[in-house]
């Protein structure tokens, strides 16, 4: 019998289940007539492989040999075929990782270092609402540079600061790709960006009243409405908006509120909760919230379920026809700081909740100024209540 190509096209098929040798270790084996698989036996460093070919009747014949072929000569070229095709495979499953899988998984392994775990969905509404609606079915490993400029090229200059935003966001997910050891292009966001140009749309920042402006506003907040106390709470602590809407009646305790840490901006860190003092006029006003609208724990609650919303209060004041918006009364605050006292500026930055200082200067630091901070709070009471616009002067040695 012939060493090599001993089988036939058309015999094969009428063969019965068993095991049938081609020649030079190539072998068709059938657990049934009707269906098989092909099989090459080789030597490899002295090592005996067996591979897959492919299954009968998908791969003929003519097809099997020709593998086979291929197979041998790698092995006379001293590689591992086997070893080969692994390694082809890998490359092929890695390929395969769509973006809206690599992203979701990137965004999952940074909810814990997210302001509440992520769920107010800031992170991962950029990659969202302009990323993944084009890109998401791409295998990450195919996405280029023309790809993202293409994506974001119709809000570059018309949402500069949401396209700069959902850029950074792709190129975390593109790094996060790379340490799971998927091929990607690590420099396709930056020569996207190149690609783009720069960008024409300016950013603004919240327009805010002059602090001298300030006290004839607060004196016009006397209607005693959910939205007039907010409003007036939240010029008195120079807090941001959603702290102050989410504010819990057991959050106060005495003339303190602290302020959780995962309601702070930024990262979540469970040794920095941040605690406000209150001055006599913002008990007053947490009093009045609490006798007439507190429901389920909450000082300011919606009508139907949860808190007042953002827009409760900036509508207050559009429906004045006023530039300015409820978040700039932290810019009042910090320009009266600057400019009517003579506060420190790591003290006049902790008023508004702000981290001052590097990292060994922080690392010292145990105090949160609290005892000064009520001292500015007090005098920023009586300026907002149009009791005095006087300097205010810290005592060095106030603790």
């Amino acid at each position: 019998m012939r060493a090599t190509n001993r089988l036939s096209a058309k015999g094969v098929a009428a063969l019965d289940k068993g095991k049938f040798a081609d020649g030079a270790g190539l072998w068709l084996v059938k657990p049934e007539k009707s269906r098989g698989k092909w099989v090459l036996r080789v030597v490899v460093h002295g090592r005996r492989r067996e591979m897959g070919l492919g299954a009968f009747p998908a791969v003929s014949l003519s097809e099997a040999r020709s593998m086979a072929d291929n197979a041998r000569q790698r092995v006379r070229l001293g590689q591992d075929p086997v070893k080969e095709r692994q390694h082809q495979r890998r490359e092929a499953i890695r390929s395969l990782h769509l973006l809206k899988d690599v992203a979701q998984d990137a965004f999952d392994s940074r909810k814990s270092s997210l302001k509440g775990d992520g769920a107010a969905g800031r992170w991962f509404t950029p990659l969202k609402l302009h990323i993944l609606p084009l890109l998401g079915k791409l295998p990450v490993g195919d996405i280029d540079q023309i790809d993202v400029r293409d994506c974001l090229q119709p809000i570059w200059h018309e949402k500069g600061e949401t396209a700069r935003k959902a850029l950074n966001r792709l190129a975390i997910v593109l790094r996060h790709a790379a340490a799971l050891g998927l091929p990607v292009d690590l420099q396709a966001t930056e020569k996207a960006r190149a690609l783009l140009g720069q960008s024409r749309h300016k950013s603004q920042n919240i327009p805010a009243l002059d602090w001298r402006e300030v006290p004839a506003f607060y004196a016009s907040l006397n209607e005693g409405s959910i939205a007039h106390l907010a409003l007036r709470l939240l010029i008195l602590t120079g807090v941001r908006s959603n702290p102050l809407r989410h504010l819990r009646t057991e959050q106060i305790q005495g003339d303190v509120w602290t302020i959780p840490a995962e309601a702070m901006k930024g990262r979540k860190d469970a040794t920095s909760d941040f605690r406000v003092p209150l001055t006599s006029e913002a008990l007053s006003i947490v009093e009045q919230a609490r006798t007439q609208f507190a429901r389920d724990g909450f000082l300011f609650p919606n009508l139907r379920k949860g808190v007042i919303s953002d827009a409760t209060m900036s509508r207050l004041m559009e429906r004045r026809d006023m530039a300015a918006r409820p978040h700039g009364f932290r810019s009042s605050l910090r320009d009266w700081l600057a400019e009517a006292t003579d506060a420190p500026r790591e003290i006049a930055e902790t008023v508004l909740g702000h981290v001052a200082g590097g990292k060994v200067e922080l690392a010292y630091r145990r105090t949160d100024f609290l005892e000064q901070r009520r001292a500015l709070h007090t005098r920023w009471e009586a300026h907002v209540t149009g009791k005095t616009g006087q300097l205010v002067a810290l005592a060095s040695g106030q603790r």
